[in-house]
């Protein structure tokens, strides 16, 4: 079983997507569970100050490093630790394969302006961004990371399969797109060939639309930018 531990100021926020769909099921599996840290109990003052004013000045507030060494130091673990963050390199397929392999995972949820650079330097073993933008904190882009290992447990899923035909798995690709019934909506008919059970021209189907559409929509998956 994995266990995946989640360091937050909001550990509310965990509860109805952690028990829904895919990360749910497999909660229910014993194939991972799930351990929600509030950061606030690991403050020693009474009204649980988190933040303190950024040295040299300047807007918003910082998280304080204490809690989070002292709330990741009570856990027991030995896989890695991911703050996530809008510095940390971009979180893609790959990252999820790799982290999904691991005994437990710990991720760190900044909140407020930033968090205590020692945190990064000194606690965390890598920094992790979900995209080229900002959050209001750190709890949106670890249920990402979550949900994109948890999928990956041998398990989780119906069968490898619906895994293995995912955009990113193959290669690095989009999929190629999918259609169901009714065979034809509005006018708008599904693909002949993929209606005619010969499946090697499915098949080659498939991949030509797959490699058409990561070159229309993502031709950096090919090396083409």
């Amino acid at each position: 079983m994995m266990k995946i531990n989640i360091v937050t100021i909001f550990p509310e926020l965990f509860m109805v997507p952690l028990s829904t769909s895919i990360p749910g099921r497999a909660k229910e599996r014993g194939l991972v569970d799930y351990g929600i840290v509030n950061l606030r109990e690991f403050t020693h003052d009474r009204h649980q100050t988190v933040d303190d004013y950024p040295y040299g000045g300047g807007a918003g507030m910082v998280m304080k490093p204490e809690p989070f060494f002292e709330a990741v130091e009570s856990l027991d673990r030995s896989g890695p630790v991911v703050l996530l963050s809008a510095r940390g390199r971009r979180f893609c397929h790959k990252d999820a394969v790799r982290l999904s392999l691991e005994p437990d995972l710990t991720l760190l949820c900044g909140h407020y302006k930033d968090v205590d650079q020692r945190v990064a330097d000194h606690l965390a073993t890598e920094e992790i961004s979900i995209g080229d933008f900002i959050l209001s904190g750190g709890e949106l882009g670890a249920l990402v990371v979550a949900d994109a290992v948890v999928r990956l447990l041998p398990g989780a899923l119906g069968d490898h399969d619906s895994a293995a035909t995912d955009s990113f798995y193959d290669g690095g690709r989009l999929s190629a797109p999918s259609y169901t019934r009714p065979p034809e909506y509005r006018g708008f008919a599904v693909p002949e060939v993929l209606q005619s059970g010969d499946h090697a021209r499915i098949d080659e189907w498939r991949r030509r639309a797959a490699e058409g559409m990561t070159r229309e929509r993502r031709g950096d998956l090919l090396g083409e930018d």
